[in-house]
């Protein structure tokens, strides 16, 4: 899928003090994106803090970025749970005619077997009306998807078309470009091995950082595509401190101190995430302004 290849990100949803969803910040962040050279949006990831969020709020969110981004770039829309039939009703009753995939990650906390992976997403593949890209990240769901499980899905089913690899495993991401099916997309879920994984054969990435800084990002990861590495290494570098600083303290916390920093919406999680503590967020506003001096 040509509309999946480059760079994604995965957009936060951002509050005001008070904690409500802040629309007109979120109009923002997306505009940003589009004027940067993001290629594609993922809507309700894990870095919306979807998990803290009402039906009401999800569908405000939904609709908010729709309208913003009013058909310029593709959009992805996560629909993931361990609890495989939950998956399976909203796929069969949302509207899905602004998306051109779903996300879906593997099911967190029942730790199910690699069989249990399969059958979890044999069934979203057959209820899913448009594409679905398969999310691995064992540091969140407490199980790895194997690359034969990945593997055995992609030739068994053509509407799961692309893997977020989250894995932090090069090896294992090497394994899967190697062995994946010719049309098969391999997209990065990892922003520090981003660029090593383009170059090994990999489409692209679903960024957490890319959002903050989308020109340099996607620049990177266009340049990796084009296998200009000297060019690419040299803005993989620049950034490689950002990467580590917004992971520090925990995602989205690190990231919405960075649109805190550009202007663009407050740095607002909600419970059970914190804010970072000043000393990152002094060492995050100094990098934001270099970056941009």
């Amino acid at each position: 899928m040509q509309s999946l290849i480059g760079t994604g990100v995965a957009l936060v949803t951002p509050f005001k003090k008070d904690f409500s969803v802040d629309v007109e910040a979120l109009k923002r962040i997306v505009n940003f994106q589009i004027d940067n050279g993001i290629n594609y949006l993922v809507i309700l990831g894990t870095t919306a803090e979807t998990a803290t969020l009402n039906q009401d709020e999800k569908e405000l969110v939904i609709q908010t970025v729709i309208e913003a981004n009013n058909g310029r770039l593709p959009l992805v829309l996560g629909v993931g749970s361990n609890n495989t039939q939950q998956v399976v009703e909203e796929l069969k009753s949302r509207d899905f005619s602004k998306f051109v995939a779903i996300l879906s990650v593997s099911p967190y906390y029942n730790k199910p077997t690699q069989e249990g992976i399969y059958q979890h997403f044999k069934a979203i593949a057959e209820a899913s009306p448009i594409s679905v890209i398969v999310y691995n990240v064992p540091g969140r769901t407490g199980s790895n998807m194997l690359p034969t499980t990945v593997i055995r899905l992609a030739n068994d089913f053509k509407n799961i078309v692309a893997l977020k690899e989250a894995a932090g495993d090069i090896v294992q991401a090497m394994k899967l470009i190697e062995n994946k099916p010719k049309d098969f997309l391999v997209i990065s879920g990892d922003d520090m091995i981003t660029l090593p994984m383009v170059l090994a054969g990999g489409s692209g990435v679903i960024s957490v950082i890319g959002e903050g800084f989308p020109k340099e990002f996607s620049e990177m990861v266009r340049l990796g595509l084009e296998r200009k590495v000297d060019e690419a290494y040299k803005l993989h570098y620049l950034l490689a401190d950002s990467i580590d600083m917004i992971f520090e303290q925990g995602n989205p916390g690190g990231i919405k101190e960075v649109f805190k920093s550009l202007g663009l919406s407050e740095n607002t999680v909600r419970l059970p995430l914190v804010n970072v503590n000043d000393d990152l967020a002094n060492r995050i506003n100094q990098f934001v302004k270099k970056i941009n001096k």
